[in-house]
């Protein structure tokens, strides 16, 4: 189309290569490309052709005086900053030298003279360019307007990046400006209800384990809520290295079963709530065979998720066009750095709950002594207990939960939930009770053990937490201390 192509470096080579003639930069600067390509755009003779307003007289003179020619067209991709940081072998010195200086520089030279220069950051928008030019020979306003608030956008997460990965390495906790940077993954139908407009956007730096980089093999689109839940079932899957089956509902478990293998877990998470699991999601953490298939094509569910589907076992649940089959890696590590929540005009942020605890560390504070399995279900019931909204109090046995009270406004109200649930299902007998915070008074020790709960586990801390001590000791129940809750609000 008649274009003088100005270029640099590696660019340069590959475009000749390819037969294009281009300009070398050292032509239009008069000055050589040096310190390793860290210096070549940055010239009056670049900006000056980048920022020069074609509408004003003192710009068109101030350029013709400097030998400084209107540059219209500008394309940019961005040293790899992002994809270099993102290899775990990464040194502080390349991820250095791979941040772009010139390249940003230009880019918002252009995009701020979109009035007259068009600028593209993104391949996708190669086409949209050329098609304007074949047919007019220039691009349309709405064009240079649309992209400059692309260019900006972009160089806004790059720099995002790049000060998140500097504040890291100099350990700065609370930097005094937070900027965070996602990327659209996917727009969505509607948010939590239908009349709410949603969105879902992933972190710049993919997290391996996580609903976002689960893979859907079947079913439908996700839903703003689907994805909430989804979050909350692999968050709870992953706490359990033993064969696992977790069940929720509005962000909270409804049954977690565990297993010889993943047929016993799923039967026991369903068996925990029959009622609740009905439009569940389901994670299980070992692969999908068909015996477990036969049983959950029976329920209407949301999402399964697990590592894997048996050929014959995702046949036969691919028979329900709906329901979404997805497979996610449960042996890569599913740390993150920080959560991240809104509040009306601002955030919340804190470290995430990923505290280890040892029941070696837990203090038995009555005076009976817990039995080896009594032990092994607290510290199932434990891990389980924090991913329930606070009030939480989770009842489990060997197999999994047996009654789950969540949300309430006053602990004793949990313990009566969790209770009559696991009453209703035949399943309270010989149920282990974990609390995720301390027992304010000894109420809810006293219903528990009447209704024969003979093993508590809760964090302790509470200036009554004799009076529970007493309580429980009158009854005849072990009760241990852990020393650290787990609110979830």
């Amino acid at each position: 189309m008649g274009f003088e192509i100005i270029s640099t470096g590696g660019t340069k080579a590959a475009l000749e290569a390819a037969g294009i003639p281009t300009i070398g930069i050292e032509e239009v600067t008069d000055f050589p490309e040096m310190m390793d390509g860290r210096v070549k755009t940055l010239h009056p003779k670049i900006h000056g052709g980048l920022l020069g307003r074609r509408d004003l007289v003192s710009h068109t003179e101030a350029m013709k005086e400097h030998q400084i020619y209107p540059i219209d067209l500008v394309v940019v991709n961005l040293y790899p900053f992002k994809e270099t940081i993102s290899r775990e072998d990464v040194t502080e010195a390349e991820a250095i030298e791979n941040i772009d200086i010139g390249g940003p520089s230009m880019l918002r030279s252009a995009a701020k003279n979109h009035q007259f220069v068009t600028v593209v950051v993104d391949p996708s928008d190669y086409q949209v360019v050329l098609e304007e030019l074949k047919e007019s020979g220039e691009t349309t306003f709405a064009t240079r307007q649309r992209f400059a608030a692309k260019v900006f956008r972009h160089t806004a997460a790059y720099d995002a990046l790049i000060a998140s990965y500097l504040t890291e390495v100099v350990g700065e906790a609370e930097p005094e400006k937070l900027t965070l940077t996602y990327d659209l993954k996917q727009s969505l139908r509607y948010g939590e209800n239908g009349h709410q407009a949603a969105a879902f956007y992933q972190d710049a730096l993919p997290i391996a384990f996580s609903i976002a980089q689960a893979k859907q093999l079947h079913g439908k689109e996700l839903s703003y809520n689907n994805i909430r839940d989804a979050d909350a079932a692999i968050r709870i899957a992953k706490e359990y290295d033993q064969p696992v089956a977790v069940a929720v509902k509005h962000m909270n478990p409804c049954g977690i079963g565990t297993g010889a293998d993943v047929y016993e877990a799923y039967m026991n998470a369903f068996e925990a709530d029959p009622v609740s699991i009905f439009g569940g999601i389901v994670v299980v953490n070992r692969p999908i065979d068909l015996a477990t298939a036969n049983e959950m094509k029976k329920l209407f569910l949301e999402i399964i998720i697990a590592p894997a589907f048996e050929e014959a076992a995702f046949a036969e649940l691919a028979k329900k066009k709906n329901l979404r089959l997805m497979t996610l890696d449960f042996a890569v590590n599913a740390k993150f750095k920080s959560e991240v929540v809104s509040v009306l005009g601002g955030l919340l942020v804190q470290s995430p709950d990923h505290q280890v605890e040892m029941p070696t560390d837990w203090k038995v504070v009555t005076k009976r002594q817990p039995t080896a399995t009594e032990l092994a279900t607290l510290a199932f019931a434990w891990k389980a207990v924090k991913h329930v909204k606070s009030n939480a109090i989770l009842l489990a046995n060997e197999a999994g939960t047996v009654g789950i009270g969540a949300g309430q406004m006053n602990r004793v109200g949990s313990v009566k939930i969790a209770i009559e649930q696991a009453k209703e299902n035949g399943k309270l007998a010989g149920a282990a009770l974990a609390s995720d915070a301390f027992f304010p008074m000894s109420d809810s020790v006293e219903y528990a053990a009447k209704n024969g709960i003979q093993a508590i586990i809760q964090p302790g801390g509470s200036i009554k937490d004799q009076e529970s001590i007493d309580m429980a000791d009158e009854y005849g129940v072990t009760m241990i201390f852990t020393d650290l809750r787990h609110f979830k609000h």
